[in-house]
């Protein structure tokens, strides 16, 4: 039987929760299971307001419209990142300016964006990497004093916090993902996280395909319209009550998930001791939530054939992004300022073991053994 590298959550209470959806006959948006969940991540981040999405990618693309993203402006980012991070702002003209990242987290480095920003510069896009924080307070910081927005994508740091702080709640956008990859799922979906209020009513509008029908329900307008642009961007109730079955049970998940984590940290210890591989990097004002666990290769040629060993022993493990910049799109639509001296030689070295909620301790000790075995640790 394969390990395979992701296996979705389940917690047993989806079914019914979706049951009782179909039976309400109530399975378009907004229903209560939407409420439901809007309110716990509200709960999670403090912020303002909390919209379910259809995807992490249409939460950022929302982000651009509140934004007013136009032709030509800028926004900064690490070019080790899911291509929807940059896709979101190129769709309304937006030039995604890459910057390098830390070798220790895989995150934007902080210190290289003050010097990527220039007249056209609009907003700041940064990725928690494996629910590992950026370093918010100088991010933050360089911001408010450039009048920039702060997006975060967050699509892997949900239940993830930085010096006490909720990651996704910290800037001015926050996007989740709970597609089937994630540590919370329902198949496909995400979030925005507004921590202003006043952009709560135009995400709404934007989210509804650009009518203020959602804002009529609420009491808020007399009749409902087209008011702006917008899309078909609320997900069904039968997704929201999949996932409030997930949210339910957020604290067992991550509590599992992390058990996971630290049986292979512990495990490939003495390798990294001993210079053969590097493990994760958790600065000890973050706390993580086990998306991931990584290591890094010593080098590209050693990765690929640890893969193959892996997988010859029915182990499937996954390497990660290739660095937007270097894609076919990203030469045409971004630039990259400054240097690169970590973004592409870190991506090749990293590999991503199997990593999800029931993870049983005899697979995992399974991948531990053919890992050790590749370094003659065994």
């Amino acid at each position: 039987m394969k390990i395979n590298f992701n296996v979705p959550p389940y917690t047993g209470r989806e079914t019914e929760y979706i049951r009782q959806a179909v039976e309400a006959q109530k399975i378009c948006g907004d229903g209560p299971f939407t409420a439901k969940c809007n309110e716990w991540l509200k709960d999670l981040t403090g912020a303002k307001g909390a919209l379910l999405t259809t995807s992490c990618t249409h939460a950022t693309e929302m982000s651009a419209f509140l934004l007013h993203i136009r032709e030509g402006d800028e926004i900064i980012m690490p070019s080790y990142t899911f291509v929807s991070t940059a896709n979101a702002f190129v769709l309304r003209g937006g030039v995604p300016v890459f910057v390098d990242i830390r070798p220790d987290t895989m995150n934007i480095d902080e210190n290289l964006i003050e010097a990527a920003i220039t007249d056209r510069t609009k907003a700041i896009a940064v990725v928690h990497y494996a629910g590992i924080g950026c370093e918010m307070d100088a991010i933050m910081d360089i911001a408010g004093r450039h009048g920039l927005a702060v997006v975060e994508d967050a699509a892997q740091a949900i239940l993830c916090t930085w010096r006490g702080k909720p990651l996704g709640g910290i800037g001015d956008f926050g996007n989740f993902s709970f597609h089937e990859t994630k540590n919370l799922s329902c198949g496909e979906g995400g979030a925005l996280i507004l921590r202003d209020e006043k952009y709560l009513d135009e995400a709404i509008i934007i989210r509804e395909k650009g009518t203020n029908r959602t804002l009529y329900k609420m009491g808020k307008v007399d009749k409902y319209s087209w008011i702006a642009p917008g899309s078909s961007w609320l997900p069904s109730e039968l997704n929201a009550a999949y996932l409030w079955a997930q949210m339910e049970m957020a604290d067992v998940i991550t509590g599992d998930r992390l058990a996971s984590w630290e049986r292979y940290h512990e495990a490939f210890a003495d390798l990294e001791e001993a210079g053969k591989l590097t493990r994760p990097t958790v600065p000890a004002y973050c706390t993580h939530n086990a998306h991931m666990y990584y290591i890094k290769c010593r080098d590209h040629e050693e990765r690929t054939a640890l893969i193959r060993h892996l997988t010859s022993h029915d182990i499937l493990p996954a390497s990660h992004y290739v660095p937007l910049h270097s894609a076919e799109a990203g030469l045409k639509y971004s630039r990259f300022h400054g240097e690169d001296v970590y973004t592409t030689a870190e991506s090749l070295k990293l590999l991503r073991l199997p990593m999800y909620y029931r993870l049983s301790e005899e697979d995992q000790a399974e991948v531990i053994r053919r890992v050790r075995e590749f370094y003659h640790a065994a």
